[in-house]
Order: C-alpha cells, then structure tokens, then sequence
C-alpha cells in the first residue's frame, strides 16, 4: 500500500468552502482508502491506497467532494516518497531554521516552464524569493504573506498552472504524518 498526502485548495480560510475534516475523512473512508488522517483545519490529509495513481486519485477525489459533500476545490496529492524528496530538496535551509512560517512550498498540478519561473520572479517587487523544484515552488516571504503582492493568483498566472501553499512547519508535520 502506497502513503498518499493531499492537498485541498483554499478550504476553511476567512469562511470560504467550509468543511469539516472529519467529513473529509469519512469521504475518503467510503471510497475505499485506507487510514485516513487529517493535519489541521485546512485541507491536509494522510491517507492509503493501492493501484492508482496520484493523478487519478485527484480526480477521483475532485469529483467525489462535489458530488457528495457539495465542495468543489482542487486536491494537489504527493506519494510519501515524493513528500520526501520536498523536504529533501529544499533549498533554503537558513529560512526553514530560523523562520520556517514565512518559508511556503506551492503545491502544483503541473511543473511550470522555466520561462514561466523566469517571469513570476520578474514580477516580484517586494523582498521574496521563489525557486522551482518539479511540481513545487519554494517561496520565502520574509515580511510575511498577508501584505505580499506575490499572491496565489499571480502565481497560478505566471506559472500556468493551479497551486496550493502550505508553510514550512506544515510540511514538516505532515511528512513526519505521511512516514508514521
């Protein structure tokens, strides 16, 4: 049996989509997935399952919230093992010491282009920085996010693609959840 961490976008932030993570895990419960466990109130899910893929596991998750919780949002789903390689490859380690909630991975649905990074770095005008790694994005927002123009709907736009954030001490917690 394969570990699986899923990501949901924009769940339980100022009101928006509400849903309770025990319904969350109920959901995954029926289908069919196993163990499923839940990290705080914002979309983070730990959770078994054999034959299918990351990819097919969004879809089915994606379709399945709509239709039986009414939740229509993106699931961005890691292996443990890929979880792994994002704290593995991480590469500001200074930040993730000494400032690990202003440091956030985005968690993408496709790998942006190199030109597509080139131009989202081209728009920052403030003190962050961002680096690409695959499917993920490690963003450093020193002043912290809630004032950064370096939103999630530049990002989506610069990088072509849907992304969800998590801080730095999230990751952490859910690969020390996803290896349990």
């Amino acid at each position: 049996m394969t570990t699986y961490v899923a990501l949901l976008r924009g769940i339980n932030v100022g009101g928006h989509k509400p849903v309770a993570m025990a319904d969350l895990r109920d959901l995954l419960t029926q289908l069919g997935l196993a163990d499923a466990r839940s990290l705080l109130q914002s979309g983070n899910l730990v959770f078994g399952a054999n034959g299918r893929t990351a990819a097919q596991l969004e879809r089915l998750l994606e379709a399945e919230a709509e239709k039986r919780l009414g939740l229509q949002t993106d699931f961005f789903i890691r292996t443990a093992k890929e979880w792994k390689g994002v704290v593995g490859h991480n590469p500001f380690r200074k930040e993730a010491t000494r400032d690990p909630g202003h440091l956030v991975v985005m968690f993408l649905k496709d790998a942006p282009s190199a030109s597509a990074v080139k131009a989202l770095q081209g728009t920052i005008t403030g003190p962050e920085v961002v680096r690409a790694g695959g499917k993920h994005l490690y963003i450093v927002y020193p002043d912290g996010i809630g004032r950064s123009r370096l939103t999630n709907a530049l990002i989506d736009r610069k990088a072509g693609t849907r992304g969800t954030g998590r801080n730095w001490n999230t990751v952490l917690k859910l690969g020390v959840l996803a290896a349990g």
